[in-house]
């Protein structure tokens, strides 16, 4: 007898925390494996969010919190939205959840009926289209590849959409391919969603400080689709706060409504010092956090150099985020120490048993052409990392 719901069973695992946790195995063994899975940044969390978590243990914040955050949290919210979006929302718009991930799920567990279909541009994060499968949707996967900077067109964007529409799901910057859409592809893609006002927006913006190019444009600037976008966003990124799952959405305010009754059945409001220390965060200037851009932007360029001397890789220059999504498709077909490489996952698998790398293969977030590395580590394990790759992709090909 099958104990698990359908849902389950349409349902993957995260790839990337099934590689990070083979990494984990192999080290708990000994073995010196050099991890490039999981998208977290290596900084520790400012020292005056910190305090202001400390502040609210002691000001005895230890009560559950309104179900969309405390009002000082939204209004929080509101302020960087309109300081560094020129977006203008109303603290009734905004629903605070548990991390950004939360949040997408929310807004999809909101709109989408059995059989709804939700267009992702691919490559997307992993997480997208098991959200979408788990409530009975249909992914509808858009193609893109490394000559096309892994950005979809107004034209494929119209191809993709029918009666059955329902969404547009998408990350600018993204993760994995470290690419963002211009003002000007925004506006082609904007032009095209309002010909079709039953489709939902839902821009994910989390990595929107980590932008080498400093442009950053979200789709709901545009008037003609502010009412059909959800604009995503969150702590985890920009301040380090990945343990403190604080995430946030902007919504109108039909969505934002629903929103609320979605989270108020599932886990009620976020935890309470995470929320009154990201106040502190989101009301303190970007510039204070600007070292730790500066740093990215420094591995960045570090390892793209590197990247360059690494046989059969076709390799893009992230604008933003902090991942390289190199297409490795060379190597497919070839049998390496005995194992024939089908598609980026065997790749990744190979890399992490002989160069002791651990890396994330792209089939997962829908290009089976690349694998997914993130440069959120010291550069001192970025070079050993790319010596290694290049070491054992030169000695068997």
């Amino acid at each position: 007898m099958n104990r698990f719901s359908s849902r389950v069973n349409r349902m993957g695992f995260s790839q990337t925390f099934v590689m990070s946790n083979k990494v984990r195995e192999m080290k708990a063994k000994g073995i010196d494996v050099i991890s490039l899975t999981l998208g977290e940044p290596d900084f520790d969390v400012p020292d005056m969010i910190k305090k202001a978590a400390f502040d609210a243990i002691i000001e005895n914040y230890s009560h559950y919190s309104p179900v969309p955050g405390f009002l000082e949290l939204r209004e929080a919210v509101a302020y960087k939205l309109k300081r560094d979006n020129n977006l203008s929302y109303q603290p009734t718009q905004i629903c605070v959840s548990n991390g950004a991930k939360q949040s997408i799920l929310n807004v999809l567990c909101s709109i989408i009926n059995e059989g709804d279909e939700v267009i992702l541009p691919a490559p997307y994060w992993v997480s997208y289209d098991e959200m979408v499968k788990m409530l009975g949707g249909v992914p509808v996967y858009v193609e893109t590849s490394i000559d096309t900077d892994f950005k979809i067109t107004a034209e494929q964007l119209e191809k993709a959409i029918n009666h059955k529409t329902k969404a547009l799901l998408y990350s600018s910057p993204c993760n994995p391919s470290g690419s963002y859409y211009t003002r000007a592809e925004l506006q082609s893609l904007a032009n095209v969603i309002v010909q079709h006002p039953n489709i939902t927006v839902i821009s994910d913006e989390i990595y929107e400080f980590t932008n080498y190019d400093g442009e950053h444009c979200s789709m709901a600037e545009f008037p003609e689709v502010y009412e059909q976008t959800a604009v995503i966003n969150g702590m985890s990124k920009a301040f380090a706060m990945t343990g403190w799952r604080i995430g946030y959405s902007a919504c109108p305010e039909w969505l934002a409504k629903a929103c609320e009754k979605i989270q108020g059945q599932m886990t009620s409001g976020a935890n309470t010092m995470a929320q009154r220390a990201s106040i502190t965060a989101l009301k303190t200037d970007p510039k204070e956090f600007a070292y730790m851009i500066d740093e990215f932007k420094k591995r960045r360029d570090l390892v793209f150099n590197l990247l360059k001397e690494v046989p059969g890789f076709k390799v893009n220059y992230p604008k933003s985020a902090f991942y390289f999504f190199p297409d490795v498709s060379y190597y497919f077909g070839k049998t390496m120490d005995g194992k024939t490489i089908e598609n980026a996952d065997d790749f990744a698998m190979l890399l992490l048993d002989k160069a002791h790398v651990g890396t994330v293969g792209g089939v997962s977030f829908g290009n089976a052409n690349c694998i997914r590395f993130s440069y959120a580590t010291s550069e001192k394990d970025l070079i050993e990392a790319m010596r290694r790759i290049k070491e054992y992709l030169s000695s068997v090909y």
